[in-house]
């Protein structure tokens, strides 16, 4: 919680209260905000569960495609490079494909925004560049049936919540 200070002006020595500045940010926007009704807090703290959940997977899966992305400057052929990529993604579903299963659609949602956050490509580029066009089409009109959006975008205005849950929270 913030520092609250009293500051007594001299001259008619009124009491005004501060907020340090250096709190300001570990302040939430929902507590902040004129409407504080119940709704508002409960979606907000949602939202805040979903980003920590998710956070770590965006975070590995932008570290993996940097890496991968070195490595693939360095092999020659087609066939090696589609070969290496295969690798990646059974290593990746070794590791982390039972947790993705468990995640619920809100939390997917939020997991294609982080993507886009972390790696500045959305989850279409990625499975496009990586998988090709006929297979992310066939992913992308799946998802639709769910209501996901592949090409969903992180947007630092429209997501400022997120962007302050990552902030409040450490998770860079």
């Amino acid at each position: 919680m913030p520092q609250l200070h009293a500051q007594v002006n001299p001259s008619d020595k009124l009491r005004v209260d501060t907020i340090i500045v250096e709190d300001f940010d570990r302040l939430d926007p929902v507590y902040l905000s004129g409407s504080i009704d119940e709704s508002k807090k409960k979606e907000y703290q949602i939202l805040k569960r979903r980003v920590i959940k998710t956070m770590p997977f965006a975070k590995m899966a932008a570290m993996k495609m940097k890496a991968m992305e070195d490595k693939l400057q360095t092999i020659q052929g087609k066939r090696e490079r589609k070969k290496y990529i295969k690798q990646c993604e059974e290593s990746i579903k070794i590791m982390y494909l039972e947790q993705l299963k468990n995640l619920t659609i809100g939390e997917g949602q939020v997991l294609m925004k982080l993507l886009h956050r972390e790696t500045g490509k959305t989850s279409w580029e990625i499975m496009k560049n990586y998988r090709g066009g006929f297979e992310s089409i066939g992913w992308h009109a799946l998802g639709t049936l769910y209501g996901q959006n592949m090409k969903v975008e992180y947007d630092p205005v429209l997501d400022y919540q997120i962007d302050h849950i990552i902030k409040q929270g450490r998770l860079e």
